[in-house]
């Protein structure tokens, strides 16, 4: 029989947002608890008792109560079951803001409705660091010491410019190793004017979407796709149609007649995130075409190509044609370390000026010294160094971890499309909750990302991305042997 809770929490959850379940019941919780429909200090139902009266998993309501712990919002005493805390934490990131109460600056704690829906959907982690987070770099490999050399020796010649805002585009110097770089490495085909520099790839999104975009013009973005990605898009007023990645990368349908073509097409060519494919060069190909044939703009994500471990590198989309329609993204978040905050795009020659200005407009250049020191780094050979150093790394990072996944689970457990990048997926049979078994881990101090989070459709796998890169290998034993038994548990 159903409770006077049970009833409310139904109720909300019909006006709840969120991809998954458990995010909907969180936020209808939560709002409750806020808005005192819960009063501080009573009672919560046990986990078991509340999902037999919504009619849904236990794991679904284990995966929203751990939430709310973590958030403050809720406390367990041993013993006695789960209670809504009596001071409450100011605020939260994933949820609307309710209304003050009897107060008149009532409308100051709301938000827009897109900022709600934001936080509604938003994937930034408490924690950033640890096994096993995924996308961060070892940053305590990172050459600290050659670094601080550099910066001190421009230091003490430093011209007053670089102090100011930045020249359009970032540093002439920085732009001029890059090209040099990108050519080398990456195939990639640019002069120094047509590089910008950014404060991280979520900043030149923001810049395309704002500056190529219109409300209600359409995005190609691969399924599953960087949750970020689609954050940032969505806030732009852009529509995202998810198109199905498999092992060849982004399989792109045909454009009826009668059809809006996409404006953008955003993909991960070199290594699919999160899955990891390849992108074949037929799709390449394919892509490009339809690109000229349409007038879209392709963004090629290229997070964290540098880090292959068998086989010849993979070129980027960019210099597969002359002039392509092709924006290039690079970043030095996972090749040095994410709080530098320095990523480029390379635009194609009709854009670089226009797109230039516009970013110094929005944001603001800025780093002047970090930006000169990085391109000393480059060109005096240090990061093509620390590059294949922490290649050979994590690469034995890789090995050890997929051979712990094939020795405890089994062959069957391990989702590997190609041999590169910073995590692995650890696949999970469609019975098991991953956002569950994710908030569980987490809990016990072990940091994982549910694979059905970066799916926009409700038909998704199952499984967790294991981050390598922030974690040796002792430690990794450790963390794995408690993600272990929290699986064997539920399997």
């Amino acid at each position: 029989m159903r409770s006077l809770l049970s009833d409310l929490i139904l109720h909300r959850l019909e006006k709840a947002t969120g991809n998954n379940l458990h995010q909907r019941l969180y936020q209808a919780l939560r709002l409750a608890i806020l808005d005192a429909s819960i009063t501080p200090g009573s009672r919560l139902p046990a986990s078991r008792d509340l999902a037999a009266q919504l009619e849904i998993s236990r794991n679904t309501v284990l995966a929203a109560y751990e939430q709310l712990q973590a958030e403050g919002y809720i406390q367990t005493r041993a013993g006695s079951g789960t209670f809504v805390n009596a001071d409450l934490p100011e605020d939260g990131i994933n949820a609307e803001a309710v209304p003050a109460k009897h107060s008149s600056s009532a409308n100051l704690g709301q938000l827009s409705e897109r900022g709600a829906k934001l936080l509604g959907r938003t994937g930034v982690a408490p924690h950033q660091w640890g096994a096993f987070m995924p996308g961060v770099p070892d940053v305590t490999r990172f050459p600290h010491e050659i670094w601080r050399k550099l910066q001190n020796r421009l230091n003490r010649k430093l011209d007053p410019r670089y102090l100011s805002y930045s020249r359009h585009g970032g540093g002439l110097a920085l732009q001029q190793a890059l090209t040099d770089y990108l050519r080398v490495a990456r195939s990639v085909n640019c002069t120094p004017e047509q590089i910008l520099i950014t404060a991280g790839s979520h900043e030149a999104i923001d810049l395309l979407a704002k500056v190529l975009c219109d409300q209600g013009d359409t995005a190609w973005i691969e399924e599953p796709s960087y949750w970020g990605i689609r954050n940032i898009l969505s806030i732009n007023g852009v529509v995202m149609q998810p198109i199905p990645v498999d092992e060849n990368g982004m399989d792109p349908p045909d454009i009826a007649e009668n059809q809006t073509p996409p404006r953008l097409i955003c993909v991960t060519p070199s290594h699919q995130y999160p899955l990891g494919s390849v992108m074949s060069l037929a799709r390449r190909q394919r892509l490009l075409s339809l690109a000229v044939q349409h007038g879209s703009w392709i963004i090629e994500d290229d997070y964290d190509s540098e880090f292959r471990y068998s086989g010849s590198p993979i070129p980027a989309l960019q210099g597969l044609q002359p002039d392509a329609p092709v924006i290039y993204i690079g970043t030095f978040s996972k090749t040095l370390f994410p709080g530098m905050r320095v990523s480029y795009v390379v635009l194609p020659r009709g854009l670089a000026a226009k797109l230039k200005i516009a970013h110094s407009e929005l944001y603001r250049g800025g780093n002047g010294l970090t930006q000169l020191t990085l391109a000393e780094f480059i060109r005096e050979g240090h990061y093509g160094a620390h590059i294949r150093r922490m290649r050979l790394s994590y690469g034995k990072r890789r090995n050890a971890l997929a051979k712990m996944i094939e020795q405890e689970l089994g062959k069957e457990f391990l989702c590997e499309f190609s041999s590169a990048g910073l995590h692995l997926i650890l696949a999970l049979p469609e019975r098991i909750d991953d956002v569950a078994l994710s908030a569980e881990l987490e809990q016990k101090g072990v940091l994982t990302r549910a694979l059905s989070g970066y799916y926009m459709r409700s038909t998704s796998r199952r499984g967790l991305i294991l981050g390598y890169g922030c974690v040796d290998i002792p430690q990794m034993e450790a963390a794995f042997n408690i993600l272990c038994a929290c699986l064997k548990q539920r399997l």
